[in-house]
């Protein structure tokens, strides 16, 4: 990095600390107000930006400073492994002498939830969740970023080879690095930054950018040709559309959210897919008449509730700063009233799929606990015999349970029930 981008990733990250925007939004708005800024500076800037939010709660911790560009050189210095003589030149002869301190400074005795930049409470629960080893590995898993998964669009025809191979062509440097998903049948990667928003095959609707758990829990909502499914959170569309495929455009899909502009990004997603199936609706609130008009007409209800998307931070990884103990608490009550309110919509014999893109308990297994526990028309389904229909093998267990250390995906929670009575 030169003086420019660390004052230019300075500059971002004072705006984001300042801000209670999401870390994406807060860097797509710096850009935007900074056009001269080159592809590979951009590349820089957004790096360095995101590594320091990742390890923020570290870097603070070693330089006893929450300064933006303090925290930069933290970052390249400890983190990186840059000299101190590299940056001399960048820098006054004052912050010289304080990361010469920091450099020496080995900080042994420092709390784990510090070392993992993680909120303490959320260690806990984490520690508490899995045993220590697993919690380890999986909250340092969180501190990687996380590489470009797309889900292939089997409405356009092209299947995964055909894309797989066309993308090698487009993008040689990196062809190897260019693979098949682990579990997903239907999924690609490439490394990280790869960009393909402007690519042939992006602009066509034959790929859209979906995480490979995400891809899952489309799977797991089994969706057949001719039904009635409704998206109950449906965001900006990424499982609607996934499901759309899935049915090969038959039957109806109802997309439900309550905000026009996850809304408008599933129509612009839309208009690109190729799917015909999809009727987008805004509602109020979970209790909004709609819903209550729409009781029991449909064969799948899937509610990817909103959570603390503790699953994602290899991609969001302010969530962690801008997520307490209250704020998951309340989350954890509008999750139950949305589940309620959404499984008027289960038909009997119907599916209702909970999920989260959450690895907290409080947000999962005991919400599911606590539904089945006051509706006894709903039982659990085993995830796996849902999942081996499409030749997909994870493990045995009910649930559906992904993470970023034990699966290299997001980490994401999925529940099937059925409305048996």
């Amino acid at each position: 990095m030169n003086k420019f981008t660390i004052n230019s990733c300075a500059e971002v990250l004072e705006e984001s600390f300042y801000n209670n925007f999401s870390a994406d939004s807060q860097l797509s708005f710096f850009f935007k107000k900074n056009k001269n800024i080159g592809k590979s500076e951009r590349s820089l800037i957004a790096d360095a930006y995101y590594n320091v939010i990742r390890n923020k709660r570290y870097l603070e911790v070693l330089g006893s400073t929450s300064n933006p560009f303090k925290l930069i050189l933290i970052y390249l210095i400890k983190l990186q492994g840059r000299s101190i003589r590299d940056l001399l030149p960048l820098i006054s002869e004052e912050d010289g002498l304080w990361l010469s301190k920091i450099k020496a400074n080995k900080l042994t005795n420092i709390d784990l939830s510090v070392k993992l930049s993680l909120p303490d409470w959320f260690w806990q629960k984490l520690s508490t969740q899995y045993n220590k080893k697993i919690a380890l590995q999986i909250a340092n898993s969180l501190l990687l970023p996380a590489e470009l998964c797309i889900r292939v669009n089997t409405l356009k025809g092209k299947t995964r080879l055909v894309i797989i191979t066309e993308l090698k062509e487009s993008f040689p440097d990196i062809k190897d690095q260019i693979l098949e998903t682990k579990i997903s049948p239907i999924g690609v990667i490439l490394p990280r930054g790869s960009f393909i928003q402007k690519h042939p095959l992006f602009l066509e609707g034959n790929i859209e950018v979906q995480d490979e758990g995400s891809q899952l829990l489309s799977f797991l909502a089994n969706a057949k040709r001719g039904q009635m499914v409704a998206d109950f959170c449906a965001g900006a569309g990424g499982k609607t559309l996934a499901m759309a495929s899935m049915m090969k455009n038959t039957g109806r899909i109802y997309s439900f959210d309550i905000s026009d502009k996850r809304l408008s990004n599933l129509k612009i997603r839309l208009k690109r897919s190729g799917a015909s199936n999809i009727s987008i609706q805004r509602i109020s609130s979970e209790n909004d008449n709609k819903i209550k008009r729409l009781k029991e007409k449909f064969e799948r209800v899937l509610v990817d509730a909103p959570c603390t998307g503790f699953g994602t931070l290899r991609r969001n990884p302010d969530l962690k700063w801008r997520h307490s103990e209250n704020s998951l608490m309340e989350l954890i009550d509008k999750q139950k009233k949305i589940l309620q309110s959404a499984a008027r919509l289960c038909k009997k014999k119907g599916l209702l799929i909970y999920a989260t893109c959450s690895l907290l308990e409080e947000e999962n297994e005991k919400q599911v606990e606590n539904f089945l526990s006051k509706n006894s028309d709903f039982k659990l389904l085993s995830k796996s015999a849902i999942l081996k229909k499409y030749d997909i093998s994870i493990d045995d267990k009910s649930y559906l349970k992904l993470n970023p250390f034990e699966n290299d995906t997001d980490g994401f929670f999925g529940a099937v029930m059925e409305r048996f009575k």
